[in-house]
């Protein structure tokens, strides 16, 4: 039977069919008339790339500025936060310190050392954070909690325990009938977050130490509760820095600041509690302690 002249050949369907395949498969360039060879192309390239990389080292016309080369991080090299414009780091150092003391030590009332804070250049972790993060809650407040630094959301609102965990700190608080609107305080040893939330240094903590003891003073709180071991850590030294959350937490210590005396309890910070859910109990049962203590006013209760 002879083929219909108005249908398309065998061979044009198997043409259209192979073109088809080839989209599919993401051929988009036909063969060039003449051999590319790629090693040849890869061996240009290298060419131009060392001698751009010669060019950035070679001696510039004065003048002229020579662009930096991109340098990226050797692995487990520290890279170190981008500074905003016309803001130098320093290097902190013992008069550091002591300028922290001094600025501390001036501060009359909360307002005042507050603005001191928010003044102070001498940490270096103000110059990658958005917001210096100074407390929340009522100052008449016989219940202050302290924390070790802001997190990213704390950071962006500028107020401490505000994210998840911060959530989870309202609810254990509402729980046993306080709350940082009515009758706690909520503060951090450090005002500004850590690049990458990582820990904050020796030098960092030893710089706003006396801020958070100045702070402690001018509330005046009947209960000190440390969320954390680092707070506890960093305020109360001694042997306390050698130990873990685990042995700290529910046991009463004393912080003493000039001539007074605060009594403090350590307990597991509520991020911790976030991973950690089994110790949620241990954590419930502190807020208690906490509770019948203030309760009693301000009497140990019994072991």
């Amino acid at each position: 039977m002879p083929s219909d002249p108005t249908s398309p050949s065998p061979g044009l369907d198997a043409a259209a069919a192979l073109l088809d395949w080839y989209a599919a498969m993401g051929v988009d360039v036909t063969l060039a008339d003449a051999p590319l060879d790629r090693f040849e192309e890869s061996a240009k390239a290298k060419a131009r790339a060392e001698s751009q990389i010669a060019q950035r080292q070679s001696p510039q016309p004065e003048g002229r500025r020579p662009v930096p080369a991109l340098e990226l991080p050797s692995q487990g090299a520290t890279v170190r936060p981008i500074i905003a414009a016309g803001q130098t780091a320093q290097v902190p150092t013992e008069a550091t310190v002591m300028q922290a003391r001094a600025a501390a030590q001036s501060a009359k009332t909360l307002d005042e050392l507050k603005a001191l804070i928010q003044a102070f250049d001498g940490c270096n972790l103000k110059l990658t954070a958005k917001n210096t993060v100074f407390a929340d809650g009522n100052p008449a407040a016989k219940l202050m909690l302290i924390g070790e630094a802001p997190g990213r959301d704390e950071d962006i609102e500028g107020l401490p325990f505000v994210g998840r965990s911060g959530q989870l700190l309202d609810r254990m608080l509402n729980a046993i009938g306080y709350g940082r609107s009515q009758n706690a305080y909520i503060a951090n040893v450090i005002y500004w977050r850590p690049p990458g939330n990582r820990d904050p240094s020796d030098v960092e903590i030893a710089i706003c130490r006396p801020f958070i003891l100045r702070q402690i003073e001018l509330i005046n709180p009947q209960l000190i509760v440390f969320l954390g071991a680092q707070p506890a850590k960093a305020l109360l030294g001694g042997e306390a820095v050698k130990q873990g959350i685990n042995r700290l937490r529910g046991r009463w210590c004393e912080l003493e600041i000039g001539d007074k005396r605060f009594k403090a309890l350590p307990t597991f910070h509520p991020a911790y509690l976030l991973r950690t859910p089994i110790k949620k109990r241990e954590a419930w049962r502190d807020f208690l302690t906490a509770k019948v203590f203030l309760e009693n006013g301000g009497m140990l209760p019994p072991a």
